[in-house]
């Protein structure tokens, strides 16, 4: 019976002790390594934002299985991130679990991160550009286009506070997908886990960072073609706040949201259920939960961040 395979998934305990030596391993890696993985998981998401654009462009459904479909098949990109392996900003914020059971310094966390982020933005620009190249847009009589436009155009409407609350709400579920991935034994498992969380954030109109590096590029580029403009139904004083600006802006709300969904709302919430019991000798102290709550809330997002200093 000892060589009997094992097929059922890793119960939850177990999940929070996979996920914290992920974080481990992951901000173990070099910085090329990092930085290669990250443009790869960018170009992945970005892959996974253009075949939703495809999909939901005159599809013929009603609202609500226009936007299942397009959820559906938007899972492509986090697939593509988990099967095929890469770094992903959003999910790399379940890190948090290593951090707070004191595997990991805060100098180590934000190194990922910072690395990752940028990665993520050279691999969505990357293939925006070639998007935009290979005239692909101009598909369906310039609508590929058009539907494009119109997802970028109602990004940077967004106020910060919808922003950051869609971006809360989008990490929530994209970590659980993660989260739920490490109970799986199989890429089998772990597709089935991404499916359902991934269509619920793109379906319920959350917002994701790294997809809106992508997708705002995208109609910024093709704000420039009277086609796709015309075929969206805009005219030039509709498009005031899709800039360059707006990209930033609409970034930094929304990756508030991401960090403090993923990071406190679901990494630090299941690293408290799972591991403090089993963390006997953690240096963890309430100041360093304060401190943790701090740094992912939205209200610190508009104040000065203050040094922390790393007494492990």
């Amino acid at each position: 019976m000892s060589d009997q395979i094992t097929i059922d998934a890793f119960p939850p305990p177990e999940m929070a002790e996979r996920m914290e030596n992920i974080g481990v391993k992951k901000a173990s890696l070099d910085f090329w390594s990092m930085l290669a993985l990250a443009v790869l998981a960018g170009s992945f998401i970005a892959l996974g934002a253009e075949f939703f654009t495809v999909v939901i462009t005159e599809s013929g459904l009603g609202f609500g299985l226009n936007k299942l479909v397009g959820g559906f098949v938007f899972c492509l990109g986090l697939i593509l991130v988990v099967v095929a392996g890469a770094e992903l900003f959003t999910g790399n914020n379940l890190i948090v679990m290593a951090w707070v059971g004191g595997k990991l310094t805060l100098g180590q966390l934000m190194r990922n991160w910072v690395t990752v982020y940028f990665g993520n933005l050279i691999g969505s620009l990357s293939v925006a550009m070639l998007m935009y190249l290979s005239r692909q847009w101009a598909s369906a009589n310039y609508h590929v286009g058009a539907t494009a436009l119109n997802i970028a155009n109602a990004k940077v409407n967004l106020s910060f506070t919808e922003g950051m609350v869609r971006g809360i709400l989008c990490n929530v579920l994209v970590c659980l997908a993660v989260w739920l991935c490490t109970s799986g034994r199989s890429v089998t498992d772990k597709i089935l886990a991404i499916l359902f969380p991934i269509t619920a954030f793109v379906a319920s109109g959350f917002e994701h960072s790294i997809d809106n590096m992508y997708f705002i590029p995208m109609g910024l580029l093709l704000k420039a073609e009277p086609e796709v403009v015309a075929a969206a139904g805009k005219v030039a004083s509709d498009l005031v706040n899709l800039n360059w600006i707006g990209f930033v802006e609409n970034l930094v709300s929304v990756t508030t949201g991401n960090i403090f969904g993923g990071g406190f709302l679901v990494a630090a919430a299941y690293w408290f259920i799972y591991r403090r019991p089993r963390e006997a000798s953690s240096r963890l102290t309430a100041r360093q939960v304060a401190e943790l709550f701090l740094a992912t809330s939205p209200v610190a997002a508009q104040k000065p961040s203050q040094a922390r200093s790393d007494d492990r």
